[in-house]
């Protein structure tokens, strides 16, 4: 997973803009933006622009973007829809094959096992076109999704 910029927000409203290196263990290292080991001590939070400030950003670079995540775990036959706009989307599929159509595509079977991973990193961005995952009995899938704003 690539390192992201986040934000680091005081009690006061000071914002201090750090890296968050993840590994693949699913453990990270924050860094200050000068390359230095960093600790946050505020709240942490995605920021506007997705750190970087620029066109398209969403709001003023300093202020953190509210990032909404949802999970949904459908067992059997059923379909969990992820409306278009979102952030990311990722899907784990524990049984089974659903199949995943996007932006009314072809819709492709992910076998068990599988995982796969949509997203963007700049803040003013979204994906383009919903999600449908339609799940047959016996499946067991699980969709995880972000939504900025």
């Amino acid at each position: 997973m690539d390192p992201v910029i986040l934000c680091d927000v005081q009690e006061d409203g000071t914002v201090t803009r750090f890296i968050r290196a993840f590994r693949a263990d699913g453990k990270f290292t924050d860094f200050g933006i000068d390359g230095e080991a960093y600790t946050p001590s505020g709240t942490v939070g995605v920021c506007a622009g997705g750190g970087g400030g620029g066109e398209g950003d969403g709001g003023d670079a300093g202020t953190p973007a509210e990032v909404t995540p949802a999970v949904q775990r459908q067992t059997d036959a059923g379909t969990v829809t992820v409306a278009e706009g979102a952030r990311s989307v990722t899907l784990m599929v524990l049984a089974g094959a659903p199949t995943v159509a996007v932006g009314g595509g072809d819709a492709v079977a992910f076998p068990a096992g599988s995982s796969a991973s949509w997203g963007v990193d700049a803040g003013g961005e979204r994906l383009k076109g919903e999600f449908v995952i339609t799940a047959a009995a016996g499946d067991d899938v699980i969709v995880i999704s972000t939504r900025q704003g």
